[in-house]
């Protein structure tokens, strides 16, 4: 990480291309509604990628990826969550892009490449990102309300569970990590069969640790595809890359960056794909 990346502004053009680790280009989705697009962005940035803002409605979405390495769909409330959380969103012309870039809806295989991988393109879905995901059927299951009926705001530990994916493979299997955790649909929801598959499969990538706070069947908090492409996690990693402004710490108050590791491995898994 270079000193100048400290210094990146809180608000701005994060399309601007700055000081690079890497020629990593990761697209950040905005819909209406989107609350963190810019978290996320600054989350590349820090990893030493360039953040490349996409809108929803892109009309040539082929186009608008073909220049890209990965794509993330963050956190917010797409559309207000009318309807069902995610299901709006997922019909916006920029996700029929995504979702064939990606390897198309409900095939773990994942068919389209990027520099050299034999997945599709890296796609990582945040919270409403998540629900965005499951909805597109890019990751099996569905995102209803918290059990509790409350919005929950939290420091929340997970434990990586598959580190072998575009976006976990800078961890450690069974690491625990602590990001936030904002949400109200935030509980993951399957039948017994398919819950059955993903814990066999090792397509569980997170799970909570110290309790469930929203129910989520067997403590999932975040699923990735058999090929490893396309992972959802409902806590909030590009809320904990930066030492003041991330979940309390052994280093101090504010101090953690577990977060950071979801972003330097996708910036690795696209350096490594390229070689």
């Amino acid at each position: 990480m270079t000193a100048q990346n400290t210094e990146l502004p809180l608000i701005g053009d994060y399309s601007t291309a700055g000081p690079l680790l890497t020629g990593a280009r990761i697209g950040v989705v905005t819909f209406p509604g989107t609350l963190d697009d810019r978290d996320a962005a600054r989350a590349v940035r820090l990893a030493g990628g360039e953040a490349v803002s996409l809108w929803h409605a892109e009309p040539e979405g082929a186009a608008a990826l073909s220049s890209l390495d990965a794509v993330i769909i963050p956190g917010g409330f797409s559309y207000g969550d009318y309807l069902r959380a995610g299901a709006i969103a997922r019909f916006a012309p920029l996700m029929d892009a995504i979702i064939s870039a990606a390897g198309g809806a409900g095939n773990d295989a994942g068919s389209g490449t990027r520099k050299g991988s034999a997945a599709g393109l890296p796609v990582l879905g945040i919270c409403n990102g998540f629900q965005i995901l499951t909805e597109s059927h890019l990751l099996p299951g569905s995102m209803i309300k918290n059990e509790n009926l409350k919005f929950l705001c939290q420091d929340q530990v997970l434990r990586v569970e598959n580190n072998a994916t575009a976006w976990t493979r800078e961890f450690t299997a069974g690491e625990e990590i602590t990001v936030p955790l904002k949400n109200q649909d935030g509980q993951y929801v399957a039948d017994e069969k398919t819950l059955d598959r993903l814990e066999g499969e090792g397509l569980v990538a997170f799970r909570y640790v110290g309790g469930n706070p929203n129910g989520s069947r067997r403590d999932i908090a975040g699923i990735t595809n058999a090929a490893g492409n396309v992972v959802g996690l409902m806590p909030h990693p590009e809320h904990a890359v930066e030492p003041g402004f991330g979940p309390d710490s052994a280093a101090g108050m504010r101090l953690g960056t577990d977060g950071l590791g979801i972003f330097t491995s996708v910036v690795a898994s696209i350096a490594g794909g390229a070689q």
